[in-house]
């Protein structure tokens, strides 16, 4: 069986999502920015029986991005999920960032996802299947979060754009857009936004969903 690769691998959604897909038996890479993270989570996925492919990357840094995809295919075969997590999350009101900070932003929130889908979707298209998802969110935009609003955006129009481009091909794109803070316990849990991605993945193409709002 093909692996999911998870990018963004971070306590919260990012390891509920890569525990998912392994309690179904796919095997999975687990990308982050820091070892440290990347670790624990790998050590968690392995717990379950499934083959695990600890990976480090930053999600802005292409050259980094495609060569920890390609480590992941090499180990696991071309994967049959990607779900692209990272995100920069943070209050910032207009004015209160600078340019810079703006850019170093859009460039998680929105570039990253857009470097993985140029990498991966060419050969899903290929093979005729295949999901790639991303973690949205901010559905009604909100002053107080300007770059997260911004970012949010742009990637539910990546997700049409891609989902034009792809769709037809037979690889499935979408969107789990989290209208709210990400804590256990709370109606935010991330296991349970993480059933989401699974049904995506696993919807028939006549059922296809390109977003869901969990919130």
């Amino acid at each position: 069986m093909s692996g999911a690769v998870i990018i963004g691998a971070g306590p919260g959604i990012g390891r509920s999502v890569a525990m998912r897909f392994a309690r179904e038996g796919m095997p999975v890479a687990v990308v982050a920015r820091t070892g440290a993270a990347v670790a624990e989570i790998a050590d968690a996925v392995g717990e379950v029986g499934v083959q695990v492919v600890a990976l480090t990357a930053d999600s802005t840094d292409e050259t980094g991005l495609w060569a920890a995809l390609d480590a992941a295919a090499d180990e696991l075969g071309p994967p049959e999920v990607v779900v692209y997590n990272a995100a920069v999350i943070q209050a910032d009101a207009l004015g209160e960032l600078s340019v810079r900070a703006q850019q170093d932003a859009w460039a998680v929130n929105v570039v990253g996802a857009l470097s993985t889908a140029a990498h991966v979707l060419p050969g899903m298209a290929r093979r005729g299947h295949g999901s790639f998802i991303v973690t949205g969110g901010m559905p009604e935009p909100k002053p107080q979060y300007m770059s997260l609003s911004l970012g949010k955006a742009g990637v539910r129009t990546l997700v049409a754009l891609l989902d034009q481009q792809y769709g037809p091909s037979g690889v499935h794109v979408a969107t789990v857009t989290v209208a709210g803070a990400v804590a256990p316990g709370t109606a935010f849990d991330p296991d349970d936004i993480a059933e989401h991605y699974w049904r995506l993945h696993t919807q028939p193409r006549q059922r296809w969903e390109r977003e869901v709002v969990h919130g």
